[in-house]
């Protein structure tokens, strides 16, 4: 009986002895395997990290390589900006609009047939504005939907940085291939900046010029005046007598985005024609019948004292659209027959979408300045403006518009007064 106990005894302990041996190997194995697990997430969590901040270096090396307009310090804004403009802001004006509703009431017998039909297929259903301008006297060759062209305008977004260019270089605050030092030791010059829009160069360049010269040069590029010669309907665009705010940005804010400024499409186009043409500023005429084009006769409002200025300007706008890195690079997704110089501009405000781009080419027959300013939602955008530019220009093409002509009297006597050809 004695033995018989004994030995169940000791089978009853082998078995809790081998229980406990599976409960500390269980215990050991889900150990290990929280430890794996802990060391795999640990691995993934670093190579995410890792993946991120290599992303990030590699964003950072490419602003500042000398192929590019940011410094480091400015990445961080650059990233919120883009998160800012794709996810948190909400638009409500709508990017299209029927065609009819778009040129309802335009006066389209004294313009050129040809021109305007190219505009009105570039445009296509974007809401917006299309406007083709001689350079050579401040004609208007083609104005569509006139209702928003002759309006009071809008925020002029990135396309105020050529008045804030023509500025600085007339008063000798910078040259073309100025490193201007945008914090942290990271420096751009004005081609690369104009090229590819780069914000803070021109709140430096604002800055230094202190707001009340910034006004005077606007002024007198044009700003806050009409830009036409008795021109029905056309509305006063603005520019404020006071700066911004400096809670709100102050002049620097006023110089890259032309926050506070109202500005029109005429007026645009009749500082970039004065740009294409040498330094006259035309008061814009828009000819209404067969008869006041064969009267027409150009009226200078002043002579701007850029000339000398100019060829420092045009690198900038060439690059835009010529570059890799350009913003108005879209535009030779449909035409590269030629070389056209330009300056985009996006922003909003309230809901509505701006895009601008402005721009002049030197064509076989002689230079056009085109201006497509657009309103609405997401889609719309200064970029988008440069690409329905490229399709205006292809439409020209295609209509074998730009075949050497034979300079009418007008013609020859504005290119004498100018001293273009």
């Amino acid at each position: 009986m004695k033995g018989s106990t004994l030995r169940r005894l000791a089978v009853l302990f082998l078995l809790l002895g081998f229980s406990a041996l599976g409960a500390v190997a269980a215990t050991r194995t889900t150990s290990l395997h929280k430890h794996t697990t802990g060391v795999h997430t640990a691995r993934h969590r670093t190579r995410t990290t890792a993946t991120a901040a290599s992303a990030n270096a590699s964003l950072v090396r490419d602003l500042h390589s000398p192929h590019h307009g940011r410094g480091a310090h400015t990445v961080l804004a650059v990233r919120r900006t883009r998160l800012s403009s794709r996810y948190g802001e909400r638009f409500t004006a709508s990017s299209f609009a029927d065609i009819d509703n778009l040129t309802l009431g335009d006066v389209t017998d004294g313009e050129d047939p040809i021109v305007r039909a190219a505009a009105l297929e570039a445009l296509g259903n974007m809401n917006g504005t299309a406007l083709a301008i001689d350079p050579s006297s401040g004609r208007i060759l083609a104005m569509v939907n006139q209702k928003l062209a002759l309006s009071p305008g809008a925020e002029p977004c990135s396309t105020i940085k050529l008045s804030v260019a023509l500025a600085a270089l007339d008063e000798g605050i910078v040259k073309p291939d100025t490193p201007v030092n945008l914090g942290g030791g990271y420096k751009v010059n004005m081609t690369y900046a104009l090229a590819r829009s780069i914000n803070p160069y021109f709140e430096v360049l604002g800055r230094t010029l202190g707001f009340e010269r910034v006004k005077h040069y606007a002024n007198m590029f044009g700003l806050g005046e009409l830009a036409g010669y008795n021109i029905q309907g056309e509305q006063l665009g603005k520019y404020p007598d006071h700066e911004l705010p400096e809670a709100q940005g102050g002049v620097g804010r006023m110089c890259s985005f032309g926050e506070s400024v109202s500005m029109t499409p005429l007026q645009l186009g009749a500082l970039v024609a004065a740009i294409a043409n040498g330094g006259t500023l035309y008061y814009l005429q828009h000819p209404q019948t067969p008869e006041e084009i064969a009267s027409f006769e150009p009226r200078v409002k002043r002579i701007l004292d850029i000339a000398p200025i100019i060829p420092d300007i045009l690198p900038g706008m060439a690059g835009a659209v010529s570059a890799s890195f350009g913003t108005a690079r879209s535009l030779r997704s449909s035409f590269t027959e030629f070389p056209v110089m330009g300056k985009t501009g996006t922003c909003s405000n309230n809901g509505t979408r701006y895009g601008w781009f402005a721009s002049f080419a030197n064509t076989p027959s002689g230079r056009i300045v085109t201006v497509f300013f657009l309103e609405g939602g997401r889609p719309t955008f200064g970029p988008k403006a440069a690409e329905l530019t490229g399709q205006f220009y292809r439409a020209l093409w295609d209509r074998n518009y730009f075949q050497p002509k034979a300079p009418t009297a007008i013609e020859a006597s504005t290119s004498s007064l100018t001293g273009t050809k």
